[in-house]
């Protein structure tokens, strides 16, 4: 199965938010739920204490489900360890130079018509997809003359799991469908492949365990039998990577 994305450029503008207008798009939800939003960067300060132009990155909700639809996402994403929130997409260029293929991480978007953004290492450099929200799931910006359907997800790291490869075929088990996706950039088409996240910070022993468990608790019924403390840390954080 064949599907082809749509993606952008992001010029490094050598700017980064200060601490100031934080709380503009998404991170305005600090001011409006029980969530502590992370500001994380691996920059140096010098040369960058010109705050970004905020009125360029400010989303609003369409409606009460959106805003907790976000406000899910981003608690999982802080979860995550790559979620790299005000990093731009020239920053993000940045980090991705020196990472092999497939290396990706989640920023917030610039554009003010979307939260998020997806910025992968790809074989043609470091490619930006925009995750668009609408209609109550996430999406990957798909390219406009595609007739393919995209899919759509509830949550943002279902979303990037969807996208990941598939895990090693066991014996015994039935084959897994082969999917292909493609970013269409500049009239090409680019594979997309996302093969691990770029950490923003040192995850800790338990997250590590979470996402360990996780990996194997395959099935809805290996999960409710669990101790209720358990199964509430790990709905906290459901991915396995």
């Amino acid at each position: 199965m064949l599907f082809v994305l749509n993606t952008f450029s992001a010029p490094f503008t050598g700017t980064h938010p200060s601490s100031r207008c934080a709380w503009q798009q998404p991170r305005l939800l600090a001011k409006l739920a029980p969530c502590a939003m992370v500001t994380h960067s691996k920059f140096p300060s010098a040369g960058m204490s010109h705050p970004l132009d905020t009125s360029l990155r400010l989303k609003t909700f369409s409606s009460k489900s959106e805003y907790q639809l976000v406000v899910n996402a981003v608690r999982k994403l802080q979860e995550s360890g790559f979620y790299w929130s005000t990093v731009t997409g020239g920053q993000a260029n940045l980090l991705l130079s020196s990472e092999p293929i497939g290396t990706f991480l989640i920023r917030d978007s610039s554009d003010q018509r979307h939260f998020f953004t997806l910025s992968v290492k790809t074989e043609s450099g470091t490619k930006n997809l925009r995750i668009q929200c609408e209609g109550g799931s996430f999406s990957l910006q798909s390219d406009p003359h595609s007739s393919q359907p995209v899919p759509r997800f509830d949550c943002v790291l279902k979303l990037v799991h969807h996208y990941m490869p598939l895990p090693e075929q066991q014996p015994g088990e039935a084959s897994h469908p082969k999917r292909a996706y493609y970013i269409y950039s500049g009239g090409e088409k680019i594979p997309l492949v996302l093969s691990r996240p770029l950490s923003s910070s040192v995850s800790t022993l338990q997250h590590l365990c979470r996402k360990t468990v996780n990996g194997h608790l395959d099935s809805y019924e290996k999960r409710t039998q669990l101790p209720a403390p358990i199964k509430d840390f790990l709905d906290q954080y459901d991915a396995p990577f």
